[in-house]
């Protein structure tokens, strides 16, 4: 049972960080703090918003299957 939830995780880490790779850099950086409103105003499209939506969930699945790993 431990063995099958390690891979899963396993899994879901290669995942996401594949997912955040193929994300493109909004670029900001520190240049936000100067008045740089692209980072909040900008609109995500498409496969930005499908990618972010895809690293939520795969960050919360990350996060629980460690939370369960760690008390069995």
């Amino acid at each position: 049972m431990v063995t099958a939830l390690m891979a899963i995780q396993l899994l879901i880490s290669l995942g996401l960080v594949v997912v955040v790779i193929l994300q493109d850099s909004k670029g900001e950086g520190l240049g936000s703090i100067g008045g740089g409103t692209q980072m909040f105003f900008g609109k995500v499209k498409g496969l930005d918003e499908t990618l972010e939506r895809v690293t939520k969930y795969l960050a919360v699945a990350f996060m629980l299957l460690s939370l369960i790993l760690t008390f069995i």
